[in-house]
């Protein structure tokens, strides 16, 4: 095979080298160079330069076998170089003759702009594994070379890198199939395929040198800033496109394969993606954390400070959104064939902003600065259909629907890689950006109406803006709504696009290349959409439609409360997705048809998806219960909660279809919620067990319960705790200006503000341990463990008692921490705007963590797992996943208290009957009399838990939560125990790795299995 590529017109370069351009910037820098040196470039430099640069080659090929112990390969690469300065009557003719191995086409290249050579021509050829390439040069004054030492410079230069191709840090792309496929078709395509695979056939570099070139390079040709000034954000978007490029390069080999094995896949279709800050998380599971600490090093900058200069990127809210996220990084590392889609928001939920203790909700602006780790797909868009109205035509004997769309909105891509960690494989998080479908009415602007030219353009790019709209109005109901459409609409275009780029029309195989997992109830509109898509757009059947539909979806379900299933006005629907509603009356009239033999007319209309309201005649649509009908699996997140929703919400379809349920109890990563984030803890952990190998297998953290009593340990594991403290101490104060002892203990509790979550008994029991404190002698004082309270968590906008319980909190804060009667006693602090990359300090440092919900309302939660995971023990109720945490850990290693889910039916219902204690009594007083000021503000929340009102059980349960907050101190005076406590929690923690519900995902519900690049 034969390549031949020819000086591109005008440049006076080949494809393969600088431009000209280029090329003279080089030369002036040399010359500049050899003019420090006190040469003069143009006459006797020539061949010193030269002789140094292989003398400095000779050295650097030195050092690399040093450090890699010697060369590679026992066989010494072939390597044959010939310079004929007579073939050619313009140019010298360098002959290469040489093992055809990666990188060799890039290292030639290289070696030339290193010796200040044009290649002006060059002809490639390659067969048995043996490269024959032909150069035709000049020197940097344009002429051929004559001088006989220079020839023999040239060819020692250029054997000495031969001999050492590959260099270290570089590894081979796969030859992918596209190559094997030119191989069929003519010599161009020949040639053209070769080449481009030869220019990239290996990995970008990776030692110190080559990332400082990388961020470099960044900083001038990307960001257009002088390469010798540059502040830290600007640090940090170069490291970061540094770091992307590494990324992309896996990122696409990772596509390329999977295209080519063509095994089945799922898509994770989910409103929220809470994924965090993505350099340090990058750069750890590419291995390359210490190579790019030491290049920002040397460059001037420190690593630390550059990661704290990203933004969270803004794409969810709290656990939802957060267990997206780990099980993207589950799924790459597993090695799965699979990929998330979801909602490029502009501006995510809302930035938390304290002012006197009030929550006040602020644009959340993270994308002002763009985002480095995202690439655009201008390519990739697809339209979504809104309004209109539903015609129905015959054609070719059967009934076809068309939906006349009343406004069409373009969807965009916007890809994410995400690395697995020790693997190439890089999965893809795919982001939709609304667009207008055309982007500027031109005329209406040139006539004057300026208003109606913009507002096709606002009003599309309004869908993806904002997490989570307001949807106490109908107006945002609607925008809701519209988003959840938006989203899954574009993504099932978007796998169909895939699908039948690969098998065509051939619908058959697409349950057994497609698994779809519905993240909660958000994108349930996808079932309708989906039918829709198969039925109007591909021409199937309703009766095939459905059946590939129930074989593809699957639905998980992360509530127990029925006020939390979402549900959609009939009349909404019918304005906006016309056509949906029809089929969704469709799928529910044939659903009923199917069971009404096997139950009664009341169960018949208890699982009805359509809802008629008995107050006001209103219809709605039952999006769980949609899902539910048309996923082959439901699974809950816990196995309290999968048996909760058995005999609950779901009891009267698990009654008709027991088999669809399962249950799958959550899991975090433990690379960014223990390795990354707890550098200091792992190195201990990786001491004590030999090995590193826990990071991706967790269950090996139970060989740390045979060392739970070395003393040798404990200590180091108490030095490890006061350090993380002591940033978490650190971040207090710059965030809040409060400033915290190091000696008390740290007892957090950081998660959404709701009044189930139960963050006001936490404050309660702070306000009875207050005035407990104050009411004792100073002899008294001595014996009391010191403690810091750290409450995190927003509020939704709408949620008045949330907002109200904030500013309790902040209020309780400003009194305790002002009173010389407690002094370090006793802190509280409200920290603000908690988000995932606070929660990589604040998980670290706590000692004491509270996940007190009332029994039966939790349906899994994954911070209890997070805080374990890292050491910090847990105060909290047999409630969703701290039930398994307790079967794990030992209860005897946790702080259990309060009734349990099935006594609180009961409770409830004679909540009028019980006779609050007098410690819950006196604490809700103080709040009352005005203690803490506001009294008139607080006195909602008084209501809320006074008789009757106490829905959530605080009364029932503050006397029991007393007691186990007393066992805390107990616990925490003996040092020794509470450490061996604390070992013993992190031991247990190796059933909570999302990557063992991946696992069980991709083996019992989805079906797929691993597809390895490294296989490729």
């Amino acid at each position: 095979m034969k390549a031949t590529c020819l000086r591109t017109e005008g440049k006076g370069q080949t494809a393969i080298v600088a431009t000209a351009k280029h090329v003279n910037r080089n030369r002036c820098r040399k010359g500049e160079w050899a003019k420090s040196k006190g040469c003069t470039w143009k006459t006797n430099t020539f061949r010193p330069l030269r002789e140094s640069i292989v003398e400095r080659t000779r050295c650097r090929v030195a050092d690399v076998e040093s450090a890699d112990g010697g060369s590679t390969s026992d066989e010494k690469p072939y390597a044959e170089v010939e310079i004929d300065c007579e073939a050619d009557p313009t140019y010298t003719v360098i002959s290469i003759k040489a093992s055809n191995r990666p990188g060799l086409l890039s290292t030639m290249t290289k070696t030339f702009r290193d010796l200040g050579l044009d290649v002006n021509k060059a002809v490639l050829d390659s067969s048995n594994g043996v490269a024959v390439d032909t150069f035709y040069v000049l020197d940097s004054s344009g002429s051929k070379i004559t001088s006989d030492r220079d020839v023999r410079n040239i060819k020692s230069y250029i054997m000495t890198f031969l001999a050492n191709v590959p260099a270290a840090g570089r590894m081979e792309r796969p030859a992918l199939a596209f190559l094997k496929q030119a191989e069929e078709g003519t010599a161009d395509e020949r040639r053209k395929s070769q080449l481009l695979y030869n220019l990239m056939d290996t990995y970008t570099k990776n030692d110190v040198l080559s990332i400082q070139e990388s961020i470099v390079h960044h900083v001038e040709y990307t960001l257009g800033r002088s390469r010798y000034r540059f502040d830290n954000f600007e640090a940090y978007q170069a490291t970061a496109l540094a770091v992307r490029d590494r990324l992309i390069e896996v990122f696409n080999d990772t596509q390329h394969h999977f295209f080519e094995s063509d095994p089945k896949r799922v898509y994770y279709l989910s409103m929220e993606f809470l994924m965090g800050r993505s350099l340090l998380n990058s750069l750890y599971n590419l291995s390359l954390k210490d190579e790019f600490e030491q290049a920002l090093r040397e460059l001037g900058y420190d690593l630390e400070t550059v990661v704290e200069q990203e933004r969270d990127a803004a794409l969810g809210n709290g656990g939802l959104g957060r267990l997206a996220a780990c099980f993207l990084d589950s799924m790459a590392t597993l090695n799965l064939p699979a990929g998330g889609y979801g909602m490029r928001y502009q501006y995510g939920m809302f930035r938390q902003v304290l002012q006197e203790g009030f929550q006040h909700e602020q644009p959340d602006y993270w994308l002002t600065f763009g985002n480095p780790w995202e690439i655009q797909r201008m390519n990739v868009a697809h339209p979504v259909k809104f309004y209109g109205h539903v015609s129905v035509h015959e054609e070719d004997g059967r009934q076809v629907f068309r939906w006349n769309a009343g406004e069409t909105i373009e969807a965009v891509a916007y890809d994410n890689p995400v690395p697995g960690y020790n693997t190439d494989n890089t999965i893809n998080l795919r982001l939709w950006s609304g667009k207008p479908d055309h982007e500027f009415d031109l005329e209406s602007f040139n006539t004057g109406d300026y208003v109606s030219a913009i507002l096709a353009k606002q009003r599309a790019e309004t869908i993806s803006s904002v997490l989570y709209p307001d949807d106490r109005t109908y107006e945002g109901k609607e925008l809701r709504l519209r988003q959840q459409h938006f989203m899954v609409s574009a993504s099932l275009q978007d796998m169909l696009r895939r699908f039948k780029s690969q098998h065509g029309s051939n619908f058959d195989l697409l349950p057994e290349k497609v698994a779809l997992q519905l993240n909660d109830t958000h994108p349930t509109i996808g079932v309708p959409e989906l039918m829709r898509l198969l039925m109007d757009e591909n021409g199937l059947g309703w009766t095939k439609s459905w059946e590939l539909a129930t074989k593809i979806f699957s639905f998980t379900n992360h509530t127990v409360l029925p006020e939390a299933l979402e549900r959609w006005p009939v009349s909404l629907i019918e304005r906006l997705l016309p056509r949906h509603m029809q089929i969704i009356y469709d799928i529910n009239w044939r659903f009923l048809q199917s069971i009404k033999e096997k139950v009664d007319n009341e169960t018949l209309g208890r699982l009805s998806i359509i809802e008629d309201s008995p107050y006001d005649g209103e219809k709605f649509v039952r999006m769980a219960y949609l899902a539910m009908v048309a996923s082959h699996t439901v699974n809950g997140v816990a196995a309290i909660h999968s048996e909760l929703i058995k005999e609950t919400i779901f009891a009267d379809f698990y009654k008709i279809w027991p088999e669809k349920f399962q249950n799958k109890t959550n899991g975090v990563t433990q690379r960014r919620w223990l390795a990354f984030c707890n550098p200091k803890l792992r190195t201990i952990i990786s001491e004590t067990l030999g090995t590193e190998e826990w990071i991706t297998n967790l269950d090996l953290l139970n060989g740390l319960r045979e060392h739970a009593d070395d003393p040798e340990l404990q200590r180091k594991w108490q030095e490890v705790k006061q350090h993380n403290k002591a940033k978490l101490a650190e971040l207090v104060q710059k965030t809040t200006g409060i400033s915290l002892p190091t000696n008390a203990m740290y007892d957090i509790q950081v998660k959404r503000i709701h009044e189930y979550k139960r963050q006001l008994l936490n404050i309660l029991s702070v306000i009875d341990r207050y005035a407990r404190i104050r009411g004792m002698s100073e002899e008294e004082k001595k014996n009391v463990v010191p403690r810091v309270v750290i409450i995190g968590g927003k509020a939704a906008p709408g949620y008045d008692a949330a907002k109200r319980i904030i500013k309790l909190v902040s209020a309780v804060g400003d009194r305790v921490n002002n009173d010389p009667a407690v002094g370090d006693l006793l802190k509280v602090v409200f920290i603000p705007d908690y988000n995932v990359s606070l929660a990589e300090t604040i998980i670290p440092g706590s000692e004491l963590s509270q996940h007190i919900s009332t029994a039966g309302t939790e349906a899994s939660g994954t911070s209890n797992m997070k805080f374990a995971m890292n050491g910090s023990l847990i105060i909290g109720t047999m409630d969703g996943a701290n039930v398994e945490i307790a079967e794990e850990i030992g209860e005897e290693n946790m702080f259990i208290f309060g009734v349990r889910a099935h006594e609180v039916p009961h409770l409830r219902a004679s909540r009028g009957e019980f006779q609050t204690p007098d410690r819950f009594n006196e604490a809700v007083s103080m709040i009352s009399r005005g203690e803490f000021g506001w009294s008139d503000f607080f006195q909602p929340l008084v209501d809320n838990i006074s008789g009757s009102a106490d829905f959530y059980l605080l009364a029932n349960d503050f006397l029991s939560y007393l007691e186990a907050q007393e066992k805390v101190d107990d616990a925490y005076r003996d040092q020794a125990r509470w450490t061996k406590m604390s070992i013993l929690s992190t031991a247990g923690s190796g059933k909570f790795s999302s990557d063992r519900t991946i696992q069980q995902y991709a083996k019992e519900i989805w079906g797929i299995c691993p597809c390895c690049l490294k296989d490729a």
